[in-house]
């Protein structure tokens, strides 16, 4: 019978000496202040500050010692428990220089309680991916004025209700996912290269979109009546956005500028409150036939299209407008006239229509107010005032004016 040696199991203290080894060596790896935060969140800031750099001029860093406490850091705030909840990157004061280097991604997506998340314009570079623009608490994402590029992702946090992505270089398409946030308040994309058509968006409950300066072709889809600022300028849109604005009756902003938008201008826009209103450089047509006098102080924009009939004494009230480069007939009214006159519309651009009597006299020193180049000649306190880079000439020739009183 041959006898077998029993196994001795070691003592459970002596078992558990290398885990006590490892948990005593993490500890003095750690500073003892960053037991106020998660680990995840401390180490995601770690490899922030690894990713990114102060620009020349900038010392936002200086603050980011790992050898206090990480909720102290200039642009972070933790909650009770010890989560990243606000992480602010880069000195926000105006002209501040900004940060550079690569968008830390994976980082910042293990701030798992983020619900506020912004960077300062600078040159950081990268994509955005899934990851962090799905961060379940992200309800403010601001991120311009930098080299970001590639698609925008396909999936938002559905608790978003600020997104800033503008002044990078973003392309593709717009996801439609993101029109559609519920929470969705305000939605800057401008000063991209997004391309393809505006998705649809009339649930959405947006109080400001700017998709001005991308390459969007197409028409204008239905908006929601929500609305208080809409830029759209700057891009390849086209057709007629009448039915669109009729609907839009809290529009305070409006810049539709620089696009291939046709047909005739709505009257309700202008009864609208409406002090910026932007429809520069289009295809509009047709008379203009406010349903009501514009804003008090409001700057109407309408030069450069192909607007005809008589200029609406409804503008009057206007600080500024710009009706150069249309086909305007007929004498101006003699409400508008007073009102540059009396010093209240400080801009008046007339100048490349066929206008048959201009009607303003003197003007305050103050006041720009330029009617050359139409088929009759301006006074001479009005060409004074005009911008010396403002036309061809004092009056058409008498054959361009064919038929209309000179």
């Amino acid at each position: 019978m041959v006898a077998t040696r029993a196994t001795r199991c070691p003592p459970v203290g002596l078992m558990l000496m290398p885990l006590v080894a490892a948990v005593v060596l993490l500890a003095v790896a750690v500073p003892v202040a960053a037991a106020t935060l998660h680990p995840v969140d401390y180490l995601a800031l770690q490899a922030v500050r690894r990713a990114l750099s102060d620009m020349p001029g900038s010392r936002f860093f200086a603050s980011w010692d790992f050898t206090g406490d990480p909720c102290a850091f200039a642009g972070v705030s933790c909650s009770g428990d010890g989560r990243v909840v606000t992480l602010a990157l880069g000195d926000p004061r105006a002209g501040a220089p900004g940060l550079s280097g690569v968008f830390p991604s994976t980082a910042l997506a293990r701030l798992s309680e983020l619900t506020s998340l912004s960077l300062v314009p600078g040159r950081v570079s990268g994509d955005l991916p899934p990851a962090v623009a799905v961060l379940p608490s992200l309800r403010f994402l601001a991120l311009s004025g930098n080299l970001l590029s590639g698609d925008l992702p396909a999936t938002f946090s559905p608790m978003l209700r600020t997104v800033d992505l503008s002044k990078n270089s973003f392309s593709g398409r717009i996801p439609p996912s993101l029109l559609l946030i519920r929470s969705l308040r305000t939605l800057v994309l401008s000063h991209n290269s997004l391309s393809g058509e505006i998705p649809k968006l009339v649930s959405s409950p947006l109080v400001h979109l700017d998709l001005r300066n991308n390459r969007l072709t197409g028409g204008v889809p239905p908006l929601p009546e929500t609305l208080v600022y809409l830029s759209l300028a700057g891009n390849r849109l086209s057709g007629r956005v009448g039915a669109v604005l009729r609907k839009l009756p809290r529009l305070s902003f409006l810049d539709l500028g620089g696009n291939w938008f046709s047909g005739e201008v709505p009257g309700e826009v202008f009864s609208f409150r409406i002090s910026y209103l932007q429809l520069r450089k289009n295809a509009f047509s047709g008379e203009l036939r406010p349903a009501g006098h514009v804003f008090a102080g409001a700057t109407v924009d309408l030069s450069h299209n192909a607007l005809s009939g008589r200029v609406p004494a409804e503008l009057a009230p206007a600080s500024a407008v710009y009706l150069n480069g249309n086909k305007f007939a007929g004498e101006v009214p003699r409400e508008i006239a007073a009102a540059a006159e009396g010093g209240r519309m400080r801009v008046l651009f007339l100048q490349d229509n066929f206008l048959t009597g201009i009607g303003v006299g003197g003007v305050p020193a103050s006041a720009a107010v330029c009617a050359h180049w139409n088929c009759v000649a301006p006074p001479p306190p009005v060409v004074a005032a005009c911008p010396a880079k403002g036309g061809r000439g004092r009056r058409r020739p008498p054959a361009q004016c064919g038929g209309r009183r000179r």
